[in-house]
């Protein structure tokens, strides 16, 4: 009877271990079915390209099931955490400095825009050149009756330090942040400026394209109206790369994918109806 009873108590162990075996198969099966189905890439950086991005990665999850999870802190920053790796890729509205090359960034452009000026829509100065452009907001020029328009203070509107606007349009204008107007309002992402300048008679400042909108007037340069096609056609002179950047060791094949989305005719159809400039 010993026998027997030590025989059945071992069929019996044997049995319930294949049952929690076969168990745990099953909860590690379920577990990397639903893995394959929540991967996250994390974007951060230029507030320029980051409602575009967002836009793109909201029709990317639908075909792809992959969460874009976009943190919108300047160019700047955000190409300093794809060197660091807190983000796996970087959005930058400027051109790459030559140390962030040396890093090993790989850079990829998403789209054009351009930077246009605006003001106001009741002031009646509709055309700039670049050096008045440059003599407004280094301060040489401080009432718009110098320019064409009513005998008011002229009011300068920047972006934050870090900025890619604010980076790449003073590199075209042709100054320095530290050549900047000293009384200049500092106003943090496009959409800051843009509620700054519609709601200041005396404000001019620049914002992306994108912003655009019945709130603002638009200023031409050197005669050349503010479009898509005088940016592609290199007739308006304050136009820049929007880039994704990323290291090659770090990107996943989630971060791959969405960025060949982008770069297909569905996403570069997204980047046209957000008002930015396709890249073909």
């Amino acid at each position: 009877m010993t026998i027997k009873r030590t025989t059945m108590l071992g069929l019996l162990l044997l049995f319930l271990i294949a049952i929690l075996s076969a168990c745990g198969n099953s909860n590690d099966e379920g577990a990397e079915s639903s893995n394959e189905g929540s991967a996250a890439v994390s974007v951060s950086g230029s507030t320029s390209v980051g409602p575009l991005a967002e836009k793109i990665a909201e029709n990317f999850k639908e075909t792809s099931n992959v969460k874009v999870e976009i943190n919108q802190i300047g160019s700047s920053a955000g190409i300093t955490n794809a060197i660091s790796g807190v983000s796996e890729i970087g959005m930058s509205s400027r051109d790459l400095k030559e140390e962030e090359k040396s890093s090993g960034l790989v850079e990829t452009i998403i789209a054009y825009d351009g930077i246009v000026v605006v003001t106001h829509p009741s002031n009646k100065v509709k055309n700039l050149t670049m050096e008045q452009v440059k003599a407004v907001f280094t301060g040489e020029v401080t009432n718009w009756k110098e320019l064409g328009g009513r005998d008011m203070e002229i009011v300068v509107v920047s972006r934050e330090d870090g900025s890619g606007s604010r980076d790449a349009f003073q590199e075209i204008v042709g100054y320095s942040s530290g050549e900047l107007v000293r009384s200049a309002i500092i106003a943090s992402g496009n959409g800051n400026i843009k509620t700054t300048v519609a709601t200041n008679k005396h404000a001019v400042g620049f914002i992306s394209f994108e912003y655009i909108d019945s709130s603002i007037s638009t200023i031409d340069i050197n005669g050349v109206e503010a479009t898509a096609e005088n940016v592609l056609q290199q007739k308006y002179s304050l136009s820049r790369p929007f880039l994704f950047v990323h290291k090659e060791d770090r990107i996943t094949n989630a971060g791959k994918q969405y960025i060949e989305y982008i770069l297909s005719p569905d996403g570069q159809a997204i980047v046209a109806e957000t008002g930015a400039i396709p890249i073909n």
